[in-house]
């Protein structure tokens, strides 16, 4: 078993994905893309978990690709590792992503953050595609994701120059969900993980695919998938507990039914 990437299980319902390479500064060489795509599906697909925090270490997030791992591929080759395939079996994650990040989220690094649905920063910590500086560029969603995340004049910015961000610039831009002292990015994102954990995992989950889904279709067409997905969860034993337990001024207990 690979302990390039780790998981880690601690509190019910939340589940740790842990970049572990502090040798190449959590750089994202193929056999880490590899794990995180099977982690993220098994995870995704495990009726205990309800959100997953994915974090490197105290230091550094992820310093983007390996470029030991790139410096001297080709073309047809680097097609033909469907990388693609494996970025997409995170998109595809149903539970809510919170990004810890403490330190340099570079490159991979930004668009592997970018791929959660909360993003918790450091102080200390800075985002940025540098690609362009040794003669490519993102590939992974830095020019999509990050558009759409910050605008096309900061994004245009960033890209274009290689330059990071600070953390605070970055929670400015919309870059970031929040900031916090340095150490704390772990403690306060399982924080919130553990308080999505204990709300309803079918809303929840409805939540996030309906945001996701909405975001690039027309208001119409997202109002309507916003409206169904509503009207599905009044089939749920768990709407049925909320508001019986709120009617009632006690805790309600979810099962995800």
């Amino acid at each position: 078993m690979s302990t390039e990437v780790l998981v880690e299980r601690p509190a019910p319902g939340v589940a740790v994905i842990r970049i572990n390479r502090p040798e190449a500064r959590n750089a994202l060489n193929q056999s880490v893309r590899v794990a995180l795509a099977d982690h993220f599906t098994e995870l995704g697909n495990d009726p205990e978990v309800r959100c997953i925090v994915l974090t490197g270490s105290e230091r550094i997030f992820a310093a983007g690709a390996d470029l030991r791992d790139l410096a001297e591929r080709g073309a047809v080759e680097m097609m033909l590792r469907n990388t693609h395939r494996l970025w997409q079996a995170i998109t595809a994650c149903p539970k809510p992503v919170i990004a810890a990040v403490s330190g340099l989220a570079l490159g991979g690094g930004c668009e592997l953050a970018m791929h959660a649905d909360i993003i918790v920063a450091g102080e200390g910590a800075a985002f940025g595609q540098p690609e362009v500086r040794v003669g490519i560029m993102p590939g992974a969603g830095g020019t999509q994701r990050l558009t759409r995340a910050i605008g096309k004049f900061r994004t245009m910015k960033m890209v274009l120059t290689g330059q990071p961000v600070a953390a605070r610039e970055a929670l400015e831009m919309g870059l970031a969900s929040e900031v916090v002292a340095d150490a704390e990015v772990f403690s306060r994102a399982l924080a919130l993980a553990a308080e999505i954990a204990a709300l309803p995992p079918l809303a929840v989950m409805q939540i996030k695919e309906v945001v996701l889904a909405g975001q690039d279709a027309s208001l119409d067409a997202a109002l309507a998938l916003e409206r169904k997905a509503f009207q599905l969860l009044f089939a749920s034993e768990d709407q049925k507990e909320g508001m019986r337990a709120f009617l009632d001024k006690r805790q309600p207990e979810y099962q995800g039914r």
